[in-house]
């Protein structure tokens, strides 16, 4: 089973991301944070899970925040989808050029997000 460390402040959000990568993408949550700043304290000190699903807007800080502090720890081939509430073209476009290997909208694109995240491990590893 592959790993996943959620960036999400909402409980309920977190519940449901939990039990929907678990059973439908066989992806374990490892860990979660509800600020940029946890986030990066947890990812700085744990083994680096498989993929980080993160929300933009968190209790103190943001995701961007969180993957520009990805780019400065070297953690540039951690892969990371963002899931949030305001995918808008601006921030979808920021988030890319940070380093987010995909931005879904949690209202429109969940069942999108589930289908990359099952389909995300199914490739071999590149050598």
């Amino acid at each position: 089973m592959h790993s996943a460390f959620l960036v999400e402040d909402s409980p309920p959000a977190r519940e449901t991301l939990t039990f929907a990568l678990a059973e439908s993408a066989a992806i374990e949550t490892v860990g979660y944070a509800e600020s940029e700043l946890e986030a990066v304290d947890w990812l700085s000190s744990h083994e680096k899970p498989d993929l980080v699903v993160l929300d933009l807007f968190l209790n103190a800080g943001t995701g961007l925040g969180v993957l520009a502090k990805i780019r400065q720890m070297a953690l540039q081939d951690l892969r990371v989808i963002v899931l949030t509430n305001s995918a808008t073209s601006l921030l979808r476009r920021s988030c890319m050029l940070l380093g987010a290997e995909a931005v879904y909208d949690k209202a429109d694109n969940l069942e999108e997000f589930l289908e990359h995240c099952r389909g995300m491990f199914d490739e071999p590893p590149a050598h």
